[in-house]
């Protein structure tokens, strides 16, 4: 795996997900009530032996930046490291990334005067999963293969959202079609068994999807980016162009996976976590932990509270309360005769003084966290709001969408958002 180097994108806008996106990138959006999504391919790669890892960011940044330097610090006596790769305008090109092949194309010069890597692993910031890259790779080695894509049976109903593979009994790929609709998503229909799943599954799951995950032979991709410069997307343009004249193998992962790019997905793969008896994605896996930035915060204070399947991070302070089927994240504080079902509160990035907090009551705004008797359902908290007494975030007018940010909230596939550092003040009824 010292022959390996990891390139992680760090995603566009994040217009989906947005107004969670509104001051961050996608992968430091915040998962599990203490993690962000770029843990998971960084903590991958760790558990895998790959200790070369860069990370390409464009939009919204900064605090991405700060939590890979806080977080991902290699010892002194490793050669490992974990470097953000900005999008940047030269002499040479003026412009900013334009596409998942163009990141990477803009560094080449970076990455050409490496002499240590064979292979480039080619990964997204913005999934949850967990794989040993290690095993990718030894299959990639194993058939000769010019480039590898991780690729996953997936149900007729979610197949347009992906790209689309049809291969030979090899393994090699002999059709590639990006997100196809209509006509073009049948003709991607295909026999799973042959990928070793079972009759009942391969009828479930008819169609062979692209993960978005890469292995590409070092002196491969540096050609294929640089003989077709006007080529800006690996799904949508460099590969499918490239299937006659390079082995282009798949490797089926066939496990837990996320594309954590809407506010559904999002809110659905963070409850999931609270899943009984066993959840579809676990943080709790001997021996592949998922790593991300120590806090060293106090265990959390529970006074006399009923909680039930839900994850309370460290540092919390509840009263009185009840929470089911819920994610509270760091230093959530929740105050006496609260009720939170259904919902992902994203704790705060700091906590208040009793004097901050007093000041700011006496000035009609609440404090930081929920307060007295408030009722949340299907919702979303974001970092440091501040949400009164007696408020009822319920949607009870149940409208799919809606945009009411001078009252700040907004409702996404009939998910309640409260975006970070709002204030929502007593007695308010959503």
């Amino acid at each position: 795996m010292k022959q390996v180097t990891a390139i992680i994108l760090g995603g566009g806008r994040g217009t989906r997900l947005y107004p969670l996106t509104k001051r961050r990138a996608k992968p430091a959006v915040p998962i599990g009530g203490k993690y962000r999504l770029i843990d998971i391919p960084v903590s991958n790669c760790i558990n895998s032996g790959i200790q070369y890892m860069y990370i390409l960011t464009q939009f919204n940044s900064a605090s991405l930046n700060r939590h890979i330097s806080q977080t991902y610090q290699f010892s002194r006596f490793s050669d490992g490291f974990c470097e953000i790769l900005a999008a940047e305008q030269t002499d040479e090109n003026p412009n900013w990334f334009q596409g998942t092949a163009d990141a990477v194309r803009q560094y080449l010069w970076l990455f050409e005067s490496s002499k240590t890597s064979s292979e480039y692993l080619i990964l997204s910031g913005d999934h949850l999963y967990r794989m040993d890259y290690s095993l990718f790779v030894k299959h990639h080695r194993d058939t000769n293969a010019d480039v590898t894509i991780a690729v996953l049976p997936v149900e007729a109903v979610r197949a347009s959202d992906f790209g689309l593979l049809k291969v030979d009994a090899t393994g090699r790929v002999t059709q590639f079609t990006e997100k196809p609709s209509g006509a073009a998503l049948e003709d991607m229909r295909v026999d799973t068994t042959a990928m070793g799943l079972s009759a009942e599954e391969s009828s479930r799951k008819p169609f062979i999807a692209s993960m978005g995950i890469y292995v590409f032979k070092a002196e491969v991709m540096m050609r294929l980016l640089k003989d077709e410069p006007t080529r800006t997307d690996f799904g949508k343009e460099i590969l499918p162009a490239s299937l006659h004249d390079y082995n282009i193998q798949t490797y089926l992962f066939d496990d837990y996976w996320e594309d954590i790019g809407t506010i559904d997905a999002f809110y659905e793969a963070n409850l999931a976590l609270t899943a009984q008896p066993s959840p579809p994605f676990s943080f709790h896996v001997p021996g592949a932990p998922i790593f991300t930035r120590p806090r060293y915060l106090p265990p959390s204070k529970l006074l006399d509270c009923q909680i039930s399947e839900s994850l309370i991070a460290e540092g919390c302070i509840i009263k009185q309360s009840r929470i089911h089927h819920s994610v509270l994240g760091l230093r959530s504080r929740i105050e006496t005769g609260t009720v939170i079902e259904d919902s992902l509160l994203m704790g705060a990035d700091f906590y208040e003084t009793h004097e901050d907090r007093e000041e700011s009551l006496s000035r009609g705004v609440p404090g930081v966290g929920i307060g007295e008797n408030t009722i949340i359902q299907k919702a979303i908290i974001d970092k440091n709001a501040r949400i009164g007494k007696h408020v009822q975030i319920l949607n009870k007018e149940r409208p799919e969408e809606a945009d009411h940010a001078d009252r700040g909230y907004y409702i996404r596939s009939g998910i309640v958002i409260v975006p970070k550092d709002s204030v929502i003040h007593d007695g308010t009824v959503i």
